[in-house]
């Protein structure tokens, strides 16, 4: 069974830091391209970072030079560090595979806001 469980959000003030992390189990985890995705109230789901199995990272635009994201294949675990957090970085967290395809966690809340 597929488990994909994201933690580490929480409120945190414009410039700001976040660490995330997503916990992957039932998936081959270390041949994968994983990826951290957002969505905003009222936005689509939208891809903000990824990183293939041989440690390729890329960024959407908006994120590039304040996120950083990495993973650890002994864990099972794939991270999203966030610094200098903006207000509209605001939006639940989640991770799956590059491209999307397991059933999606919960999420994790991210508030950016004085």
């Amino acid at each position: 069974q597929v488990q994909l469980v994201e933690s580490g959000g929480g409120l945190v003030q414009p410039g700001g830091s976040l660490r995330l992390s997503c916990a992957a189990s039932g998936i081959a985890f270390g041949i994968l391209s994983m990826a951290w995705y957002r969505q905003a109230p009222g936005k689509q789901r939208e891809l903000v970072a990824s990183i293939s199995s041989g440690d390729n990272t890329n960024y959407v635009d908006s994120v590039k030079g304040r996120f950083t994201i990495s993973r650890d294949n002994a864990k099972n675990t794939v991270y999203l560090q966030m610094y200098s957090l903006k207000p509209e970085d605001t939006a639940i967290y989640y991770c799956n595979r590059l491209p999307a395809f397991f059933s999606w966690g919960q999420g994790t809340q991210v508030t950016v806001s004085s």
